[in-house]
């Protein structure tokens, strides 16, 4: 690496040394690189915060959705508590590395930028304080002896030109004494010359040596000053380098959370509620409120009363108009009905609530039938094929009127996925949507694709229709267009 001086041009340098002129601006650019250094380490610092603060929020994101998952999906009981530990556990991790992405901000970003601001001080012309002293005092230190090297340097410049001269002189005299036609006047002018520059040699030598003893006798003082400003150029890097590792050491410590009371205790406590789930526990619980474990209203002898209606059968109450409800009905004999919180089911076209002497779950309550109810909230990043409170058809009957993927043959009643042949208004429309159908009664199709609209759309905001391909199924009625 080569350098140059004010002072000194001309000097040529002849190594990489820190001793060279003009070479200790490796010195001085490091107190440069050191406040450079300092917004890098903010720059990696924040760009970690903003990971960290990312993290968390997904986090929180995580945990809201599937805990919402898990508690309307179908596990239940122990198994559940422990598989929602997981989002709580999320939840509390999000907490402790918001916190993290704090104390990096609020702390360590902080830190750094106050005392980059105290330890470089800004000039009006540019570049900082301390890198103008070092320079200065580099330059100073050397200058002497960079002026002594330029002597050293011109003078063996022209003992090295005299020696040259010195030997073309003898050489032209030695090829003269072989030359006869040379008279001895040319002859002694050329033995002239070779005194002359022999002459030359002697005194540039002694220029050349005394200069250069010159220089060696300034080398110590030169050494001793470029040392002693490059030891406040070490002190001031010191400082920056002990800080550094401060700073490091005290970002290790934010990061590191396995030190830290409350995240072991997290996973202390996430551990126990797994294991308190118990299997035994669950299928007894399952079994005392969804199986043979539950009470019964078995059917008993009644006297037939004149007060007491009717009661509807399931085709009857297909009949029935729309919105039609029946209330307060009381029973006149010995026992009076209670309501049940399982008898009201969603009914698809027609809701009729009938309040009997006793809860059945094989009499015509209601006719449930395929509802699309609650499709819509299936829909919401739902994984499970059902929910936890989701209703099914108790009702049953020989003829199996409710079984909607029931033939025609069977039952004499039609399917509504079966084509219909009674008259009606189809109407070809236009997806304007990609749709997946997420149950078995459910159509799918791409953007563009056109299909047959077979019915209207219903109360939850859904049609029955028919692809081309013969398939017959549900579909949402905002997903299509009619074709003009």
């Amino acid at each position: 690496m080569s350098g140059s001086y004010d002072d000194s041009v001309g000097v040529e340098v002849s190594s990489d040394s820190f001793w060279e002129v003009g070479n200790y601006k490796r010195t001085v650019k490091r107190i440069d690189d050191g406040h450079r250094l300092c917004n890098d380490l903010m720059n990696c610092i924040h760009e970690r915060a903003r990971i960290e603060k990312v993290y968390a929020q997904q986090l929180t994101e995580w945990a809201k959705r599937w805990k919402q998952l898990v508690e309307k999906g179908p596990q239940y009981g122990t198994v559940e508590r422990a598989w929602c530990a997981f989002m709580s556990e999320a939840e509390k991790v999000s907490e402790l590395h918001l916190e993290v992405k704090g104390s990096l901000m609020n702390e360590d970003f902080e830190k750094i930028k106050n005392w980059q601001k105290e330890a470089f001080h800004k000039q009006m012309m540019g570049g900082f304080k301390e890198t103008k002293e070092a320079e200065d005092g580099f330059r100073k230190a050397q200058k002497p002896w960079a002026k002594k090297l330029k002597e050293v340097e011109a003078a063996k410049k022209a003992y090295h030109a005299a020696c040259k001269e010195e030997k073309l002189a003898i050489s032209r005299e030695t090829n003269s004494k072989a030359d006869p036609a040379l008279n001895p006047e040319q002859l002694k002018k050329l033995q002239d010359k070779v005194e002359r520059s022999k002459q030359d040699v002697l005194k540039t030598k002694e220029k050349y040596e005394k200069s250069l003893k010159e220089l060696d006798n300034a080398t110590p003082q030169y050494m001793e000053n470029m040392e002693q400003v490059f030891e406040q150029c070490q002190q001031f890097e010191e400082k920056r380098l002990r800080f550094f590792r401060e700073v490091l050491l005290e970002v290790q410590k934010h990061l590191d959370l396995s030190n830290v009371a409350s995240y072991k205790n997290i996973y202390r406590e996430l551990e126990q509620n797994i294991k308190t789930a118990d299997a035994v526990e669950d299928l007894r619980w399952f079994r005392a409120n969804q199986g043979p474990g539950m009470s019964m209203n078995w059917p008993q002898f009644e006297e037939w009363s004149a007060d007491l209606n009717r009661t509807l059968s399931r085709r009857e109450k297909k009949k029935a108009s729309d919105g039609v409800t029946l209330t307060g009905i009381n029973q006149t004999g010995d026992q009076v009905s209670q309501p049940n919180k399982h008898s009201s089911l969603s009914v698809q076209s027609n809701t009729v609530q009938s309040v009997q002497s006793s809860y059945n779950p094989f009499e015509d309550e209601e006719d449930t039938g395929s509802t699309v109810s609650e499709k819509e909230d299936n829909k919401i990043k739902n994984v499970s094929s059902y929910e936890k409170n989701q209703n099914y058809p108790t009702d049953w009957s020989d003829e199996e009127s409710n079984n909607p993927f029931s033939s025609t043959d069977a039952n004499g009643d039609t399917n509504p996925f079966d084509e219909d042949t009674s008259p009606a208004m189809e109407v070809r429309v236009r997806a304007l949507y990609d749709y997946e159908g997420q149950e078995q009664d459910e159509l799918s199709f791409k953007a563009g694709d056109e299909l047959t609209k077979m019915e209207n759309e219903d109360e939850q905001g859904w049609c029955k229709g028919r692809l081309d391909n013969g398939q017959v199924g549900l579909y949402p009625a905002n997903y299509v267009e009619p074709i003009q």
